[in-house]
């Protein structure tokens, strides 16, 4: 392997386990920063889909053969199948000497790697704090995204941030205790946001629900129709403003301490769908813990009033 120049790695052949949404766009981006992915995994069709759009010159070869090409062994599997891929990789013997050795799992850090660090590779946990859905905007949205890296020493440590460094994006520590709680912080944010922005919308579209808007449309249930366009500028404002203003950014009914308001949105909730106003229930009493509202509102998201 190639020596490293500074914090810059040289060129590196890189090999990509599997060519999936994570895999394809980082495998873009190294590419784009000089680096070669010499060859990919790809098991299901869509792998192999983006494996050809994205990486069209890679090789797709059976893991074995990917890391033994590799210089920098990118493992972009779920979370779950991390650990046998490992095992595997380690009883096989199959990762070249001195290799680095990088997944992407959220929630593990470098030890989940041990098995390859003890046949001599440098393990680094780099995971993009980023959705991925296979659009293009992917590879794009990779040069804003911020990169939780795990390392074992300051060696890995140094290699890790140049290489997201390289790909655009801004690297920071994760320690390796701590693994587990920022990728809850992550999933927090990331994925219970959409269930949120969702079950807004479905609540939306029933109030409107066959009405025919100033001659334009019927509501229906077809995304990006107008219950989106309603829900959409507010919840932006709302994400900008909680981003930058912090707890200021509350407002709404439960803040403003109006019981009456919530006990209503409470019933109307329900009669749409029980498990939406179940929800909207959670939601709300958080929501007042944060805002400490007084304890009208509490009676009624508990039950009490």
């Amino acid at each position: 392997m190639e020596q490293f120049d500074g914090l810059r790695p040289a060129r590196l052949s890189v090999g990509v386990i599997s060519a999936g949404r994570v895999g394809t766009a980082l495998g873009v981006a190294l590419e784009r920063a000089g680096h070669v992915v010499v060859a990919c995994n790809a098991i299901s069709r869509r792998s192999r889909g983006l494996a050809e759009r994205r990486l069209p010159d890679t090789a797709v070869l059976p893991v074995h053969e990917v890391a033994g090409r590799a210089e920098l062994l990118l493992l972009a599997v779920p979370d779950a199948e991390l650990p046998g891929l490992i095992s595997g990789l380690a009883a096989t013997n199959a990762v070249r000497p001195g290799a680095i050795v990088a997944h992407t799992a959220g929630a593990h850090g470098v030890g989940i790697l041990e098995p390859l660090t003890e046949l001599g590779c440098i393990p680094l946990a780099i995971h993009p704090a980023m959705t991925f859905t296979g659009a293009d905007e992917d590879i794009a949205r990779l040069s804003e995204t911020c990169f939780g890296i795990t390392a074992a020493d300051d060696v890995g440590y140094a290699i890790a941030q140049s290489l997201v460094l390289e790909i655009g994006g801004e690297p920071f520590r994760v320690r390796e205790d701590a693994r587990t709680l920022y990728h809850a912080a992550l999933a927090h944010g990331g994925n219970h946001v959409i269930t949120v922005i969702l079950d807004a919308v479905e609540a939306l579209r029933s109030a409107l629900w066959g009405q025919e808007l100033l001659g334009q449309e019927l509501v229906g249930d077809a995304p990006g129709g107008i219950a989106e366009r309603v829900i959409g500028p507010l919840a932006r404002a709302s994400l900008e403003n909680a981003l930058q203003r912090g707890q200021a950014a509350l407002t709404g009914p439960v803040a403003r301490g109006d019981a009456a308001a919530v006990a209503g949105h409470l019933r109307a909730l329900g009669e749409v769908n029980p498990e939406l106003a179940q929800a909207y229930r959670g939601d709300s009493l958080r929501t007042a813990q944060r805002a400490h509202a007084p304890d009208d509102v509490f009676a009624v998201l508990t039950g009490r009033a």
